[in-house]
């Protein structure tokens, strides 16, 4: 108030002060919503485009550049397990393993399935098109858990890994894909030179499936995750992310909405998964975002 009243420009110093004394109250009220029994965990991120070829793969790799983007900002160790890529350009699917404090609490969140509308860039009459790509998360399991998997349950083969435009990571059969034949799930890692590497990482992939698959068993079909049976198409977003005719993320259930579409691709996500873990324990909605 002296400073104000002496002519010091305090306005903007007060505003910046109270946006950080905000935001810290924001965290420590995320930090108190993660009480989960695997939320301390490491996630295991899966993505799948949607229907609609190379929009729909160039959006899933979007996606996946955000998440990375998002676990950097946290300082989270990142590592993608498995691409796919698509014919002409983004990704059919990828596997991402993100390892830091709350990985999986936080990223949890983003359980469902994604929508962009922009102006295309693959559409030479510059028209509009709408995306959708799916996202599922997994807490990595730790070796201590029992999840009894057999040899005999197992097919394991190698393939060649290769990346974008038909290279070759290498000339050996390093990649490995392995099915579990009771359940028929399915996890494959290219990332490694090394075959044995990649099996211990398609390994724990598998691990965190298979327990994530039994406490679906147990659960009542009312309690059983949705996401996990909606077509990856219209009427089943749990997000939107407009780019034209105008900017806006909005995020359907919480009704969040962020005008800065770029800030949020760029993996400013922190305050979406604050506002999902606040109305998932209290119902609470946050129309808009600062």
């Amino acid at each position: 108030m002296e400073l104000g009243a002496e002519g010091e420009p305090v306005e903007d110093e007060c505003r910046q002060e109270l946006k950080a004394l905000a935001d810290r109250l924001d965290q420590v009220e995320t930090e108190s919503l993660l009480g989960g029994e695997h939320d301390r965990a490491n996630a295991i991120v899966t993505l799948n485009a949607g229907a609609g070829g190379t929009e729909a793969q160039d959006w899933a790799q979007m996606l996946q550049r955000m998440y990375l983007r998002w676990a950097e900002r946290r300082g989270f160790k990142r590592e993608v397990s498995d691409v796919q890529h698509g014919e002409e350009a983004g990704i059919k699917s990828a596997s991402l393993i993100l390892k830091g404090d709350s990985a999986f609490g936080l990223m949890r969140s983003e359980i469902g399935v994604h929508r962009l509308v922009r102006i295309s860039p693959f559409d030479s009459n510059a028209r509009r098109h709408t995306s959708f790509a799916s996202v599922f998360v997994y807490p990595e399991i730790e070796d201590e858990i029992e999840i009894d998997i057999r040899p005999d349950d197992l097919r394991i083969d190698t393939y060649r890994a290769s990346g974008a435009g038909g290279q070759h990571v290498n000339m050996t059969d390093s990649a490995v894909r392995i099915t579990h034949l009771p359940t028929n799930i399915v996890v494959q890692c290219q990332n490694e030179r090394s075959q044995h590497k990649n099996k211990a990482t398609a390994m724990r992939m598998l691990r965190a499936r298979l327990y994530d698959f039994e406490l679906r068993k147990k659960r009542s079909e009312a309690e059983k995750v949705e996401a996990a049976k909606l077509g990856i198409d219209f009427g089943s977003q749990i997000r939107n992310y407009v780019l034209a005719p105008y900017r806006l993320v909005k995020d359907l259930r919480t009704q969040l909405e962020f005008g800065d579409v770029d800030r949020v691709l760029d993996g400013d996500l922190d305050r979406f998964m604050h506002a999902f873990l606040v109305f998932e324990k209290t119902g609470r909605k946050t129309p808009k975002a600062a």
